[in-house]
């Protein structure tokens, strides 16, 4: 099979055999073409042997698999798989298959895995990542991904990241209540430029109140619309998002139920942002992580490489504003 390194495709393979006819030596084809002898050598071959077709690609598949699961096993290992509700280690150990043997007749049956099914019925309850499609919007601001992340407040002199576990930190009185901060953020499908504010709680009005700054953030830098908005199936995203979202002259999207990764750009960025910002020093006060967080974000948006983009950061793929 031709592969993007490839050096002869179809139609290098024709002027192979055009050389060769017109009387040109193997030796200097090989020579021009900066490949083999041995390949020019493949393809006039393959061309004296089955024509124009022969130069096509095809499978590398051998026609035969000699020691292959006979069909009568596979069936035994599906069948048993389908009464017993197993894995491949227990199936394997009753029909003396190895484990990998019986793993690789699953997935070339397309049968769900286990953490998939209910375990009573059998039934199919939870979705499979491996339908999710990758995929990337063509210009900023035709998508923003929202979420909110639920952090643990840091108590005064810093909790057991400061002082470790055994510490009195952790060992306090339960009656004085620390609390959460809610970090809400909009991430650009796009760019990946991120706006995130914090919120003692996940209310529609706070959710609401946020989306509006963070369209506004987004103008500033080089986004001046949005054109749809992704939420999780959240109560406040449901009820609160519509007239924000409209004012916006935007459209509201809800990922599947059960599905995050279809948020994933913006469960992601949680991610980094838990790691990188709000866990990667150690922090005495709340107030003190909290006043971390903007110059964070905006390192995120100006100078943090991304794999995804190539290395570069999100504004990279926005126009200057100025």
């Amino acid at each position: 099979m031709s592969h993007r390194n490839a050096r002869t495709t179809v139609h290098g393979r024709l002027l192979i055999v055009a050389r060769h006819h017109s009387g040109m030596p193997q030796a200097h084809i090989a020579s021009a073409m900066g490949i083999s002898r041995k390949c020019v050598a493949h393809w006039i071959a393959r061309y004296d042997t089955e024509g124009e077709a022969g130069l096509h690609d095809r499978t590398s598949r051998p026609h035969t698999t000699p020691t292959r699961t006979c069909a009568q096993t596979e069936q035994r290992v599906l069948a048993l798989r389908v009464a017993t509700r197993q894995g491949q280690d227990w199936i394997g150990a009753e029909l003396g298959l190895a484990p990998r043997t019986v793993g690789r007749i699953l997935r070339r049956h397309q049968v769900p895995y286990l953490r998939e099914l209910d375990r009573l019925t059998g039934q199919v309850i939870r979705a499979s990542k491996t339908t999710a499609v990758r995929y990337e919007r063509e210009h900023p601001g035709e998508l923003v991904h929202m979420d909110v992340k639920k952090l643990g407040r840091v108590p005064d002199g810093g909790g057991w990241r400061a002082h470790g576990r055994g510490s009195a930190s952790i060992t306090r009185d339960r009656s004085t209540r620390v609390g959460f901060d809610y970090v809400h953020s909009v991430v650009d499908d796009h760019s990946r430029l991120a706006y995130s504010e914090i919120h003692a709680d996940e209310k529609g009005v706070t959710c609401a109140g946020f989306l509006a700054r963070a369209a506004v953030y987004f103008a500033d830098h080089g986004i001046p619309r949005i054109e749809r908005v992704m939420t999780d199936n959240a109560w406040a995203y449901r009820k609160s998002l519509r007239a924000i979202v409209a004012g916006l002259g935007a459209k509201q999207v809800f990922i599947r139920p059960h599905c995050p990764w279809q948020n994933g750009k913006v469960e992601r960025f949680n991610r980094t942002l838990a790691t990188e910002w709000a866990y990667r020093q150690i922090f005495t006060t709340n107030d003190e992580r909290a006043a971390a967080l903007a110059p964070w974000i905006e390192h995120y948006n100006t100078h943090r490489r991304h794999s995804a983009l190539g290395g570069h950061p999100p504004v990279s793929r926005l126009l200057p504003t100025s």
